[in-house]
């Protein structure tokens, strides 16, 4: 089974198969990710085993939310041993996010 996820906005996008899920949230993307795709794995009588390939959304977008959607499928595709996607079609051992942008970094607070 294919999936895609992109999680560059609030809306975190996942396909599994031809089946779409979104799941909204800010803040507890990190928190519930994980369970979400399992979940929905689950709906399909399926288990992370039964990935073959992952297609990520790596950019432009949240910085916060492609950097946990990379770790995610930078740590499934490794483990499970299946080829990883940018949304370009290449293909790639760790996926990197394209921010669009330098990284807005701001003074230390003392």
């Amino acid at each position: 089974m294919k999936m895609y996820l992109d999680t560059s906005t609030d809306t975190c996008i996942l396909r599994l198969g031809d089946t779409e899920y979104s799941r909204t949230g800010k803040y507890d993307l990190a928190e519930n990710i994980f369970s979400f795709i399992h979940d929905k794995l689950l709906e399909q009588n399926a288990d992370w085993q039964d990935l073959t390939e992952i297609t990520y959304y790596s950019g432009p977008g949240s910085f916060t939310g492609l950097r946990i959607g990379a770790a995610l499928v930078n740590a499934l595709a490794d483990q499970l041993r299946i080829p990883l996607f940018d949304h370009h079609g290449q293909r790639h051992q760790i996926i990197i996010p394209e921010y669009g942008r330098p990284a807005n970094i701001t003074p230390q607070k003392k």
